[in-house]
């Protein structure tokens, strides 16, 4: 059985994407699984042990170009026997559909008629978590999905990690928290830098050591929150938000000891590294997209007015986290902190 996966657009959204592959190496054992997606995606699907590889998509987010997606589907014409599509797009039901994969398997949505030949109706109450979504894609309609539930579980190689740690001159001589400050949705998922500073100044004080994460946009973010950190705290810290890859990134989360995260995809790459994790939603409901882990305490005020799922406050208050103590998310990481195993490949070039 040979399978093509047309993955999503966001971190989170791929690293949850793990269960449904998961699913199908169940059913399927000697399934051959590869993942067309963003190039941004590939140290993700390479950490995932499902995956056999990882096959660049050229076009950015909303691209149409349809010559292009033509080409990439004249190309992988033959190579499978199956299709599955995770967007809900017209556009990404093009590719399987110019490759002539003979089964084609998605949601229904957007006037796909034609493109795919296995639709699906998607019940929301029936499924209610993302993941499940995805999961049920790799059975037949109505089947109910097996328990438990598959979780997302990155693998880490130590020569990889250790490379990262020596690259950004880290050491692992005290406990590592890892802030996780920024949200790519918007700022109805970002928890206040001041917020996050006092955790940190707490932690330090308490003798651990502080790694900031997250992508270029983030970087203010970091500095904003080591600003307000009084010398002597303050070089307890180190912002590595734009200056990390993705993949030196996941390397170096798999050495914190705690994790303290928004609403995003770096927490859901926290949680498929099983570290302990403190969830902090504002707008969104961990009911939809939880973090998937041994050890996770969820945070939120659950407002009369959340969630909203909005990017930005219509009130124009965000108190669903501006109102959110610092106090309690210190509080949730002391009832996190302990071992957490991360699997770690060994032996491994």
């Amino acid at each position: 059985m040979r399978i093509l996966i047309i993955g999503p657009s966001w971190v989170g959204d791929m690293v949850m994407a793990q269960t449904l592959f998961e699913c199908l190496k169940q059913r399927h054992p000697d399934s051959v699984i590869d993942v067309l997606a963003p190039e941004w995606s590939r140290p993700i699907l390479e950490r995932m042990p499902q995956v056999r590889q990882a096959l660049s998509f050229p076009l950015g987010h909303g691209a149409l170009e349809l010559a292009t997606r033509r080409k990439i589907g004249k190309s992988l014409k033959g190579q499978y026997d199956q299709a599955i599509l995770l967007p809900n797009s017209l556009k990404s039901a093009l590719v399987p559909f110019f490759a002539d994969t003979p089964k084609r398997t998605g949601w229904r949505g957007e006037f796909r008629y034609g493109l795919l030949n296995d639709v699906r109706t998607l019940d929301k109450a029936r499924y209610p978590l993302m993941i499940e979504r995805f999961m049920a894609l790799a059975f037949e309609p109505g089947v109910d999905l097996p328990k438990p539930y598959p979780r997302p579980a990155l693998r880490i190689e130590p020569a990889s990690r250790e490379a990262a740690l020596a690259k950004f001159g880290l050491a692992l001589d005290r406990p590592v928290l890892a802030l996780c400050p920024g949200a790519e949705f918007g700022e109805s998922k970002r928890w206040p830098s001041e917020h996050y500073a006092k955790v940190a100044e707490i932690k330090i004080r308490e003798g651990w050591q502080v790694w900031l994460f997250g992508s270029k946009n983030d970087h203010g973010v970091g500095e904003s929150i080591r600003e307000r950190l009084i010398p002597g705290l303050r070089e307890e810290s180190v912002n590595l938000s734009g200056e990390t890859s993705l993949a030196e990134a996941i390397d170096l989360m798999s050495c914190a000891d705690a994790v303290v995260s928004n609403d995003s995809g770096l927490m859901h790459v926290a949680a498929a590294l099983n570290r302990p994790l403190v969830a902090v939603y504002g707008s969104t409901s961990p009911g939809f997209t939880p973090p998937l882990a041994d050890q996770v305490e969820v945070v939120r005020l659950g407002l009369d007015c959340s969630p909203c799922f909005e990017r930005t406050c219509k009130f124009g208050h965000y108190n669903c986290l501006r109102l959110l103590e610092p106090q309690r998310v210190a509080e949730a990481l002391q009832k996190i902190e302990g071992p957490a195993a991360v699997e770690i490949i060994v032996g491994v070039e």
